[in-house]
């Protein structure tokens, strides 16, 4: 499985997506959320990586919803590759995640809180998977070259760096576009990821705030400062999903979002 070939082969007025519900709820949710997906991607030439936690593991409270079982989950994100032909991305907490998760998935992602971790890179790295990387909300754009240069000594050229906002106070993000074009100079594709990087995080309450109505707004901003790709979280009902409600896309406003972004493109390709 080698997926960086997807993106010499994009079209310079494209950008590519990696979307998915933030974490699978149950058996049917990923294949349902995953045709609608891929039949917009395929209307508006958009190359897709379906994306979706096989569980949770940084969840504010103890009895927080984590997953439906590891291996089972596992297997349900390659029937989507499968029926799909798709690449699949899921994220991984630690080494041992890395050997299991690389069994069933084409793109490991390391969580932004975790990107700093060196066994946990290079764990990751030595599956010869593709590795997103998410920047850690508590870092610049640049600073990621070290975390690119563990991935890379450890014999793998296969990255993607994923922007998710940086922490302003205690309880909110704010996205610096700066950190695209610094990451870009790393030499790898750089993602914005216009979901997560609408948290409201550590809230009284335990539960992550959002402000949804901003996607939009933030997307337009990362297809213009010339990120390669989209990262978003949707959901058919964000409400009732059981992780990050707060901050997803309805599923059903994502034709008309990815309309808007494939216009941004074209405009400034």
């Amino acid at each position: 499985m080698n997926t960086l070939p997807f993106f010499n082969s994009m079209r310079h007025d494209r950008f590519f997506l990696m979307a998915g519900p933030c974490v699978i709820e149950n058996e049917h949710m990923p294949m349902e959320i995953a045709s609608v997906i891929v039949k917009l991607c395929q209307k508006y030439d958009i190359p897709l990586i379906f994306k979706a936690s096989y569980k949770k593991a940084n969840r504010s409270k103890l009895d927080s919803f984590a997953g439906i079982g590891d291996e089972k989950a596992l297997k349900l994100l390659r029937e989507v590759r499968e029926t799909f032909h798709i690449p699949v991305v899921t994220d991984i907490h630690s080494v041992e995640e890395a050997a299991l998760a690389a069994q069933y998935v084409d793109v490991l992602q390391i969580p932004a809180f975790l990107c700093r971790q060196t066994e946990l890179l290079v764990a990751a790295a030595k599956t010869g998977r593709v590795i997103n990387i998410k920047k850690g909300q508590f870092l610049s754009g640049k600073s990621m070259v070290y975390a690119v240069d563990k991935v890379r000594q450890s014999g793998n050229e296969q990255i993607i760096l994923t922007d998710r906002g940086n922490m302003f106070g205690y309880q909110d993000l704010v996205v610096d576009f700066r950190n695209v074009y610094d990451m870009q100079q790393i030499g790898v594709p750089v993602v914005v990821d216009i979901t997560h990087s609408l948290q409201q995080p550590n809230q009284d309450s335990g539960v992550t705030g959002g402000q949804p109505h901003m996607i939009e707004l933030i997307g337009k901003a990362a297809i213009a400062s010339g990120a390669q790709g989209i990262f978003l979280e949707t959901h058919p009902e964000p409400a009732k999903a059981k992780s990050d409600g707060a901050n997803m896309l309805r599923l059903e406003l994502l034709e008309d979002l990815l309309v808007k972004l494939v216009r941004v493109r074209e405009a400034v390709s």
